[in-house]
């Protein structure tokens, strides 16, 4: 099995952004009018061999059990580091294979693995259900923009 990089994650002072390897540029064909896209990233920053061991963190969240599996988290910190994210185009260069967007939870030069397109049909779910300690987080990826998420981690 091979994964490889599609592109990766970039940052200037306009925001951030993807830029995609110039072989993957015409897979953006038909893409314009969505507007968000879900990322599929590999977490490099986390990929060591001792990072890939962990099974159980020490309450990652303050309002959180004190011991919670990696499998119960969105960390970066997994098995395999592989991602995903939301992230809301705000432009699409189709020549050049440059997405647009003001923020997505990655680091500069985060290696992007997959595009999606976001599809409310198939990837929104009604009456979704999470623990009692997260039950008072944002029910959408726009609110969680005004959410205080500092006092939520113990990282």
């Amino acid at each position: 099995m091979k994964i490889e990089a599609i592109g990766y994650v970039k940052k200037d002072n306009q925001g951030m952004y993807i830029e995609l390897k110039k072989e993957y540029v015409s897979a953006l064909t038909a893409i314009e009018g969505f507007s968000y896209l879900t990322l599929v990233w590999w977490a490099h920053l986390y990929a060591t061999d001792d990072a890939r061991k962990l099974r159980v963190l020490d309450k990652p969240y303050k309002k959180g059990p004190d011991k919670i599996g990696i499998f119960a988290t969105r960390s970066p910190v997994r098995p395999n580091p592989i991602c995903i994210s939301p992230m809301p185009v705000q432009s699409i260069d189709m020549e050049n294979g440059i997405i647009r967007t003001w923020w997505i939870d990655c680091e500069d030069n985060t290696p992007i693995l997959d595009i999606k397109p976001y599809h409310p049909c198939s990837d929104t779910v009604k009456n979704a259900e999470v623990p009692e300690w997260c039950s008072h987080w944002p029910q959408s990826y726009e609110d969680s923009a005004e959410f205080a998420w500092d006092e939520e981690f113990n990282f």
